[in-house]
């Protein structure tokens, strides 16, 4: 399903959506449009993840990165 929104952009804006179509890159500037909120959300959800991290808190002693990136594979089979 899809929505037609209708947005402005600068000048420059415009040349780059452009360009990107143009090089081939692209079909289209809404498949440039769509990456580029897919990216832009990405970014937000780790800026998020990162200032969780930062608020909970400095980890055990002696906790190693294998010993973060197990616990972290064990709540994502938890979710």
């Amino acid at each position: 399903m899809t929505e037609k929104i209708s947005v402005s952009v600068t000048d420059e804006h415009a040349r780059l959506l452009h360009e990107a179509v143009n090089s081939g890159d692209y079909a289209s500037s809404s498949e440039v449009v769509r990456e580029a909120l897919r990216e832009w959300k990405t970014r937000r959800l780790l800026g998020r993840m990162w200032d969780e991290g930062i608020a909970s808190g400095p980890c055990e002693p002696g906790t190693t990165m294998d010993d973060i990136k197990a616990e972290a594979r064990r709540r994502q089979g938890a979710a």
